[in-house]
């Protein structure tokens, strides 16, 4: 069996709830949510899922497993922000989203810095800032600034972490918060720019399930099954 059968066959299965509840998403919620119970609850099903697989590849309080916890805290916190966006409290789903990116910044770490990579992204966030500043108001003039600039040291982090470490899921976890951006900069500017996406939550929603799982998956080399992930930690040569 090759590297990625042994890989698929092994966290597979636990990643099957987090298909299911995606497929439910996108069948049942055919147009933007107006905070129904049912609706935010089948939103946050899928990053429930990922929870879950997070624990059931392997997961403990030891060091060994810390990325996992930080990141299933990030997860707890992101479904924590999709149940307040669904019911219409943006600035408090927008800080638990910044608390969740906190968590992934620890998870990706400060070694190495890779001072260039933040220079040029801090650059081009500080940039839009100042584009939609004067859109904002009340409390969102001084959240979605600091907000940018949260997912951005995320953005950072996962990127410096995929250069220096250069195994296929830390590149596939830094692709997942580049969606992550994506899909937020997808809600600022239909939100604040006010430019009119087709099908905006069809391409909000993909982009961002995509970048949670591609950041859940990024654990699959810590637990009891890192052996049949040893070829995705490899250094690409």
């Amino acid at each position: 069996m090759s590297d990625f059968g042994k890989f698929a066959k092994t966290h597979g299965p636990k990643l099957v709830p987090f298909l299911v509840t995606l497929i439910l998403y996108f069948s049942l919620v055919r147009k933007d949510p107006q905070g129904e119970l049912w609706t935010t609850v089948v939103k946050c099903l899928p990053i429930v899922a990922l929870m879950f697989y997070i624990v059931a590849k392997g997961f403990s309080l030891k060091k060994g497993y810390r990325r996992s916890l930080w990141i299933l805290l990030g997860l707890i916190f992101s479904c924590g922000g999709d149940a307040l966006l669904n019911i219409n409290l943006f600035p408090f789903g927008m800080i638990s989203f910044g608390v969740a990116h906190v968590f992934y910044i620890s998870a990706f770490g400060w070694k190495p810095i890779k001072w260039l990579i933040g220079l040029v992204l801090y650059v081009a966030v500080t940039l839009f800032v100042y584009f939609v500043h004067n859109k904002l108001d009340e409390i969102l003039i001084i959240g979605v600034p600091i907000y940018c600039y949260l997912i951005t040291t995320m953005l950072w982090r996962s990127l410096a972490r995929a250069v220096d470490v250069k195994s296929f899921l830390a590149i596939f976890c830094a692709v997942g918060a580049i969606l992550f951006v994506i899909s937020d900069a997808l809600i600022a500017v239909t939100m604040f720019v006010g430019v009119p996406l087709p099908c905006a939550r069809l391409q909000i929603m993909i982009t961002y399930y995509a970048a949670q799982f591609a950041i859940a998956l990024s654990t699959a080399d810590e637990g009891p099954s890192k052996d049949q992930t040893r070829s995705f930690r490899k250094k690409i040569k």
